[in-house]
């Protein structure tokens, strides 16, 4: 299939969001400025400095373009700070660039899985503003499609926009107007065929049966799945604790923490591991330097996601410089051996959606873009992100084989850390098309 290498994303900042699989009970709030969490770990306060400082970049960046026509409202929801750092930063650096009498924010609740009806009212609420002509959802986890829904029956006029959905994407794009994730068909062969080039015969899979059940993950599965068979690699599963159930963040990084040394002993030094929960990562990434194994990319990779707690950085001095950022990570694993076995994107996925989706929705709003159009959203990116190739396409329906005119699938090059290292070249391979309908 010959996919559209569009130079878009990048993102000023931060880690990928926790929003994946964590969370403490808690209720959902509307608010138009800028939120304030005590964090309680060294990787949250280095985030957090990390955030604000890009905040302030990202804005400078956009600084010479075109301020936006009329006194229309744009909403973005997204999960807390202690919840989902970078979503929420990334929101809030598009309201300080266009001000928070115009650009509203909401959080939906942290253990949305258990407050389904919270998240759902705290979307549609937004409609209420007449003023408001743009709902953005990042991360939209189950409860959006309704609220899209409802507000198309209440306010058609407002574009409906989900970000990294959890929900299905045939579902989510029926109610949405626009819908953009990350690559997970193209990651799943690209993620594979990176650690075969690395040269590892065994994969590990991380996961538990929340996020297995949402068809973005169990197609991954698949793919990763059948891309293993035709390198001749070892596909393995492992299942590990829901952060969203009783045992909490703590208890499901306790797990992770105690088996990679028996997952590295069992499967060997040329095993890579993957994980689809944020919280799993930093145990993950901190077992696997001490241990052995590869790690190709998180989940919603950065070079933030995971590394500064499982490597003891500060990362204060460094703050919203994401070449400085990513070197003194990169120095940090090369120090500790481990060199050419540790990847990331070089900056944040989820800032970029918050900011960078807000910024699309404004465009086509003043008539500047078109709402489904790669090379429009990849402008918009490129405000908060400037400089960074991606190759994005269209989703396939893997059912039907009929790809959506609004939904789209988006994914950055992977870097390999090591002295020096190296971009794999990801975003030129050709997946082959078969896996575009693999489930």
């Amino acid at each position: 299939m010959k996919k559209k290498v569009v130079s878009i994303l990048t993102a000023a900042v931060m880690m990928a969001a926790m929003v994946s699989g964590c969370g403490n009970s808690g209720g959902a709030t509307i608010e138009t400025v800028e939120e304030t969490t005590e964090e309680s770990t060294t990787q949250e306060a280095a985030k957090t400095e990390s955030a604000e400082a890009a905040s302030d970049t990202g804005a400078e960046t956009a600084a010479d373009t075109t301020e936006a026509a009329g006194d229309y409202h744009i909403g973005i929801v997204t999960g807390s700070v202690s919840q989902s750092e970078d979503d929420r930063r990334g929101a809030e650096a598009f309201q300080k660039k266009y001000g928070d009498d115009r650009i509203i924010l909401a959080t939906y609740p942290d253990n949305f899985t258990e407050e389904l009806e919270t998240t759902i009212q705290t979307i549609v609420n937004l409609s209420d503003d007449a003023d408001m002509k743009a709902i953005i959802v990042n991360q939209a986890i189950p409860g959006t499609t309704e609220a899209f829904r409802q507000i198309k029956e209440r306010r058609p006029d407002i574009i409906c926009i989900a970000g990294e959905s959890h929900e299905d994407l045939p579902e989510i794009g029926s109610a949405a107007d626009l819908v953009c994730n990350n690559d997970f068909v193209a990651r799943g062969y690209l993620i594979i065929r990176t650690a075969h080039e690395l040269g590892c015969d065994t994969f590990v899979h991380i996961s538990f049966p929340r996020h297995l059940s949402y068809e973005t993950m169990s197609r991954r599965v698949a793919i990763m799945k059948a891309a293993c068979e035709e390198f001749g690699m070892k596909f393995v599963m492992e299942s590990a604790p829901d952060p969203t159930t009783d045992v909490g963040v703590p208890g499901a990084q306790a797990y992770i923490a105690e088996h990679v040394p028996e997952w590295v002993e069992k499967y060997g030094q040329n095993s890579a591991y993957f994980c689809t929960n944020d919280a799993h990562t930093e145990p993950l990434l901190r077992g696997l330097i001490e241990n052995g194994g590869y790690f190709i990319e998180a989940d919603l990779p950065s070079p933030l996601m995971g590394y500064p707690g499982a490597l003891g950085l500060d990362l204060t001095q460094e703050a919203g410089d994401f070449e400085k950022i990513l070197a003194k990570v990169e120095s940090a694993v090369v120090e500790k051996g481990g060199a050419g076995r540790f990847g990331t994107w070089a900056y944040s996925y989820g800032y970029t959606v918050s900011a960078g989706l807000a910024q699309h929705a404004m465009n086509v709003i003043d008539g500047k873009s078109e709402l489904t159009d790669i090379d429009d959203i990849s402008a918009a990116y490129e405000v908060f992100s400037p400089g960074a190739a991606w190759n994005g396409s269209n989703y396939t329906n893997a059912d039907t084989g009929v790809k959506a005119d609004n939904t789209f699938l988006i994914y950055q090059d992977t870097y390999i850390m090591g002295d020096p290292g190296k971009y794999m070249g990801s975003t030129q391979i050709e997946v082959p098309e078969k896996y575009f309908t693999t489930k």
